[in-house]
């Protein structure tokens, strides 16, 4: 558990002291992940799948028609 605890605590320090840009540039790179997939795969990615189709070998029968047609 020690090791964990040094992994952990390098880690919350590294992170504490990053200079300002450092700390900017982290919230634009996590404010870009937060969009790309929270807000991306919710308004534009729906699950069609599952409302399409039953179960799952339905699923895998549509996917493989749809890859093996041109």
């Amino acid at each position: 558990m020690s090791k964990l605890n040094r992994i952990v605590d390098f880690y919350i320090e590294g992170f504490t002291s990053l200079s300002d840009w450092a700390r900017t540039l982290w919230i634009i790179i996590l404010a870009k992940l937060f969009i790309m997939y929270v807000l991306l795969r919710l308004f534009f990615f729906q699950p069609d799948m599952k409302v399409n189709f039953d179960n799952n070998e339905d699923r895998a029968n549509h996917v493989i028609e749809q890859l093996t047609n041109p």
